[in-house]
């Protein structure tokens, strides 16, 4: 996370609002044989997968193979890093950082806004926590921190069974997942893959994409309620 010299406080606002920051880094960013592909892969599922969420901040490259966002609600950043993880082709794979807290924008920097604030330690907790618990868990991607310890330990049991599911998935099942979760008709879907529409029903279920689906508009409902 950048650092924010005592200069740029006198830009920040008079309040900082309770969002939530998302970082992430790539994996095995040095044996990339094309870095500035697997960026624009990166910006192009983030843009894919918000396009029906209103980001605070849309993502932004910052040092070290690493990209931040800011949104509203928890909720955003799980549907959005969900549909990202589903959106990467195989060669891409990233850690993804979540943080609840204060968010507080500073001066903006010559490569983009600099923040600052508790979701910011927060995210960058949670993703020194995906780097060590991977070693012993190689499928998780994701870990959520916030100064609500059950909310915490809600969020990310949710991450530990969703980024389970994704793991486990073929590309074919990763696309199809996504394309679901989206919205778009089953019908669609297969003409698309170049199967029927029962195989498509049939993938959903067999992958475990129908309940990464059913949580993930659970959630939503939730939020509505």
């Amino acid at each position: 996370m950048p650092l924010y010299p005592l200069h740029y406080q006198r830009y920040a606002y008079d309040m900082a609002d309770i969002r939530v920051a998302l970082i992430i880094d790539i994996v095995g960013s040095r044996q990339l044989t094309d870095r500035p592909a697997a960026q624009r892969a990166i910006h192009e599922a983030f843009e894919t997968a918000s396009r029906d969420v209103d980001a605070i901040e849309p993502l932004w490259a910052t040092v070290g193979d690493e990209f931040q966002a800011v949104f509203a609600t928890v909720r955003d950043a799980l549907r959005v890093t969900t549909l990202m993880r589903l959106a990467f082709p195989d060669a891409i794979d990233c850690r993804f950082g979540l943080g609840a807290g204060e968010v507080r924008r500073l001066d903006g920097g010559r490569g983009g806004p600099i923040y600052d604030g508790s979701a910011w330690y927060h995210a960058r907790g949670a993703l020194d926590e995906v780097d060590q618990r991977g070693r012993a868990a190689p499928g998780l991607r994701t870990w959520f921190h916030s100064d609500d310890a059950d909310e915490t330990a809600l969020v990310t049991s949710h991450l530990i069974l969703r980024d389970h599911l994704i793991e486990g998935m073929s590309g074919r099942e990763r696309r199809l997942a996504a394309g679901a979760l989206r919205g778009e008709p089953q019908h669609r879907l297969a003409d698309s893959e170049g199967i029927t529409q029962s195989a498509v029903s049939q993938n959903l279920r067999r992958s475990g994409a129908a309940a990464l689906i059913a949580a993930q508009r659970a959630l939503g409902e939730e939020a509505g309620a």
